[in-house]
């Protein structure tokens, strides 16, 4: 994996890039984390992709300028992205809050995105879970135990990864790095239900959720499988919200076959 930077309106952005095909494939990651959540599935991807993974604006070890962190935002952050680095047609996975970004992207280019993936996707549900607020206060008051605590809620399982758990509270104790979390988390709150989107999709779209997420519980699915003209969907079993994390090489198995 090559690490690189751009600069988009002044703010430095730094992605994560492998692969070589003409064929291109983009990773959007969830509330809170940063390129580094996808490492597990990045180098299987790579072998018939060119494989992109931004740190989203305001995470990670990109910039965090003090503004309004709102999907819409962030929506156009990502069409911003993917022109700077020059990218036509691609493929897109998105996870949690990375679903409802690609769906928002997907709503505004309809003629761009080729195949569509929505892991454990926001923007239906519209209150919080115990999980959630685990994660929250893991995120306002970055230790390792209030992460490691966090990341056993959200995935059912005891063992952590330590890095997970340190490259978490690292993230969340750079300059804005809580700010920019909260605005986001706001913004959700406040943004409209992706319903009518939904209906404006016309990619070939894969819903993949883990079966006890408890983070954004599978029911939600129904909504966006209902909503979607051409969609399928696929319950992993034993996964909690990162599927993509906790079983890496099935989730690449049925994505794979979705893509090709």
């Amino acid at each position: 994996m090559v690490e690189k930077s751009i600069k988009i309106d002044g703010n430095k952005i730094r992605y994560i890039t492998e692969g070589s095909s003409d064929r291109n494939l983009l990773l959007i990651h969830g509330l809170g984390a940063s390129a580094e959540r996808w490492e597990g599935v990045i180098p299987q991807f790579a072998k018939d992709y060119r494989v992109i993974v931004p740190d989203l604006i305001g995470f990670g070890l990109s910039d965090k300028p003090m503004i309004d962190y709102t999907t819409d935002y962030l929506s156009e952050f990502v069409s911003k992205f993917l022109a700077k680095i020059d990218v036509g047609p691609i493929s897109i996975i998105g996870s949690s809050l990375g679903g409802q970004i690609a769906v928002n992207y997907s709503h505004n280019n309809t003629n761009d995105v080729e195949k569509l993936v929505l892991v454990s996707p926001s923007g239906i549900m519209k209150h919080t879970t115990p999980a959630l607020d685990a994660y929250i206060m893991a995120a306002l008051y970055p230790t390792n135990d209030s992460a490691s605590y966090a990341f056993q809620v959200m995935s059912g399982k005891k063992d952590i990864d330590e890095k997970t758990i340190n490259g978490f509270v690292k993230r969340m104790k750079l300059p804005n790095a809580k700010m920019a979390f909260m605005s986001t988390l706001l913004g959700l709150k406040d943004a409209d239900i992706i319903t009518t989107k939904l209906e404006s999709i016309n990619s070939p779209t894969l819903i993949v959720w883990g079966e006890n997420d408890p983070v954004i519980p599978v029911k939600y699915a129904e909504s966006f499988v209902s909503g979607i003209n051409d969609c399928r969907f696929v319950k992993m079993t034993g996964c909690g919200h990162t599927p993509y994390v906790e079983k890496p090489g099935k989730f690449y198995d049925i994505v794979h076959e979705f893509l090709k």
